[in-house]
């Protein structure tokens, strides 16, 4: 098997993006356009903190050509998070339990409530043919010792006929004998293993980068957090985690591992998300000129699709 490989970044608005990246003075309405001038695939960070808004996802789905793809993450309550009642939809707001700290309490009610505001954004992205990968990221606090592998087949069942990517946060559950049981695990719901690029580190957060598993034939999933071990251990913001800038042995081996993986899935979604300054896009860009794969060049006003 063959497939093709899609190349892209973790948001598309990040500040370094629009201070670096972006031509100067470029309206954010066209933001989105310029990128998918770019790139075929983005992958959706903010649904992660707040259910968006179906109008919004039209907007999107307009302002991109017809083979563009949405990995989209899915919003934190659904991934063993500690979620600010806040983050959730005004109308749940009052029903959501919480603690002292404003920190939702998780009940299947309120699970099944955001998850159901959540699809019907995707039913948009289903309606226009750009939906990819439903992204759970999962707390580093889901760790073996707390939790079973078991606790996410509620949420995988209810996602049946969606593609859903999981990535492990706990570096406990790709270790050892256990690495057999998690990708098994995966493997066996027809979900998605997130491989991933990231720092040299026995930290409990740092999942291992020697790991390339496809569990679903359809696709293949890498995210690259850089590899700068001391910021993502510490850092306390996105861009100060995820500060690194790939340089060209590294994207050479990049592009070897995309491949690597393309030959056992129909599609390779390589991610990004070294989303410091311009990292990102330049680091994106790089990779699909590894890959040989034509780049337009996108005109000084970008047009809309």
């Amino acid at each position: 098997m063959s497939g093709k490989i899609l190349v892209g970044t973790a948001s598309w608005s990040d500040p370094g993006f629009v201070e670096r990246w972006y031509p100067k003075k470029l309206p954010a309405a066209d933001r989105l356009p310029w990128y998918a001038q770019h790139f075929d695939l983005v992958e959706v960070n903010s649904t992660f903190y707040s259910v968006p808004d179906p109008r919004m996802v039209e907007r999107w789905c307009a302002a991109t050509p017809d083979d563009f793809t949405f990995d989209v993450k899915l919003h934190q309550l659904l991934s063993f998070h500690s979620t600010p009642a806040k983050l959730l939809p005004p109308d749940l707001q009052s029903r959501a339990v919480t603690d002292a700290k404003g920190k939702v309490k998780t009940t299947p009610d309120i699970q099944e409530a955001v998850l159901k505001a959540f699809l019907r954004a995707m039913a948009i992205f289903r309606s226009f043919r750009k939906l990819g990968v439903l992204l759970l990221q999962l707390s580093p606090a889901f760790s073996p010792r707390k939790h079973q592998l078991s606790e996410l087949e509620p949420l995988i069942e209810t996602l049946k006929g969606y593609e859903l990517a999981i990535e492990f946060r706990n570096r406990n559950w790709a270790v050892g004998d256990q690495l057999q049981s998690t990708t098994g695990f995966v493997r066996k719901h027809a979900a998605i293993f997130v491989n991933v690029d990231a720092p040299a580190s026995d930290h409990f957060t740092v999942m291992p980068s020697d790991v390339e598993e496809v569990t679903n034939p359809n696709v293949a999933y890498l995210r690259l957090h850089g590899r700068n071990a001391k910021a993502y251990i510490t850092g306390k913001t996105v861009a100060a985690r995820f500060d690194y800038d790939y340089n060209e042995k590294e994207i050479a081996e990049v592009a070897e591992r995309s491949r690597k993986l393309e030959r056992e899935a129909r599609e390779v979604h390589a991610i990004f998300n070294n989303n410091n300054l311009d990292y990102a896009p330049r680091a994106a860009l790089r990779l699909r000129k590894a890959l040989g794969q034509i780049i337009r060049t996108p005109p000084e006003t970008p047009e809309l699709f």
